[in-house]
C-alpha cells in the first residue's frame, strides 16, 4: 500500500499547530509501522514536529521561532476519544471560572476515570484527578463543584470559608434537577466531601438524607470552615 498520498491528503487538510495522532491518517493497522517511519522522516526534514509518542503537528514559525500548539490541542486526546467524553479540565483553572480564585495555574488538571502519572506536553505540566463517577458531558459542571469541595484546602488565593460561601451560591442557583444530581454524584466521593456537601444542603434547606445515610455517624472531619459561614457543620461532624 502506498501511504504517501494519504499522508499528504491529511496534512493538506490540517492547519498548522493542530495535533494529529497516527490514527488520524486512516491507515490500516498492518501499515502503521510504515506510517510511523514516513512521519519520522518528515520530522527529520522539518516538515513536522513530534509532540510525543505517535503525536505530530505541522509547525508554524514566527520571528521568535516555532510556535507550539495551543493548550487545547495539547490535551484534547485526554478529553475526548471516539467522539466520547473521557476527561474534563478541573483544578485551579476550572475553579477560577467559578469565581473561587483569581489565580491561573500553568499546570493543567484533568479529571479522568483512569489513573495516570503527571506528565509534560511541551512546556505544559498535566496532572490527573481521578473522577469516581463515570464521566458524562452533561455532568462536568457538577464534577467541578465536587472537585472544588474535595480540594478546598488547596485552592490558592482564597480561603475555605470564601469557597464554601461561593459554592453555596452556585448550588442555590442550580435547577432542582441538577441539585439532586449533584447529591447523587457526591456519593462516590470521599466521606468529607459528602459531609461538607450535606452541611451545605442542610443550610440551603435542600434534601440531604441520602448524604447523611452514606456517612459513618462516628467519624469527625477536620475542615477549616467557620460556623458563621456554615452553621450546620456540627450536624455533619465537621470540626
Amino acid at each position: 500500500m502506498v501511504i504517501a498520498k494519504d499522508i499528504r491528503r491529511v496534512l493538506d487538510g490540517t492547519a498548522p499547530r493542530v495535533v494529529l495522532t497516527t490514527s488520524d491518517f486512516g491507515i490500516p493497522t498492518e501499515y502503521q509501522p510504515a506510517l510511523v517511519v514516513a512521519l519520522n522522516r518528515m520530522v527529520a526534514s522539518g516538515k513536522l514536529e513530534r509532540m510525543g509518542k505517535g503525536k505530530y503537528y505541522k509547525p508554524k514559525n514566527s520571528v521568535f521561532g516555532s510556535v507550539p500548539p495551543d493548550t487545547s490541542e495539547l490535551i484534547k486526546d485526554f478529553l475526548q476519544k471516539n467522539n466520547s467524553v473521557v476527561g474534563y479540565v478541573t483544578g485551579v483553572n476550572a475553579f477560577s471560572k467559578l469565581g473561587l480564585t483569581t489565580q491561573i495555574s500553568s499546570t493543567i488538571t484533568i479529571g479522568t476515570n483512569k489513573y495516570r502519572s503527571p506528565m509534560m506536553r511541551g512546556n505544559i505540566k498535566i496532572v490527573f484527578l481521578l473522577q469516581p463517577n463515570k464521566i458524562r458531558k452533561q455532568d462536568v459542571e457538577l464534577y467541578i463543584i465536587l472537585d472544588a469541595l474535595r480540594l478546598i484546602r488547596e485552592i490558592p488565593g482564597t480561603t475555605p470559608n470564601n469557597c464554601v460561601d461561593i459554592i453555596m451560591n452556585i448550588i442555590k442557583s442550580l435547577p432542582q434537577k441538577s441539585q439532586s444530581r449533584l447529591s447523587k454524584l457526591a456519593i462516590a466521593y470521599t466521606p468529607f466531601v459528602r459531609a461538607l456537601l450535606g452541611a451545605i444542603y442542610e443550610k440551603l434547606l435542600l434534601p440531604c438524607d441520602m448524604l447523611k445515610k452514606s456517612l459513618n455517624g462516628t467519624t469527625n472531619y477536620f475542615l477549616p470552615i467557620s460556623e458563621e459561614v456554615l452553621p450546620t457543620k456540627r450536624n455533619w461532624r465537621i470540626i
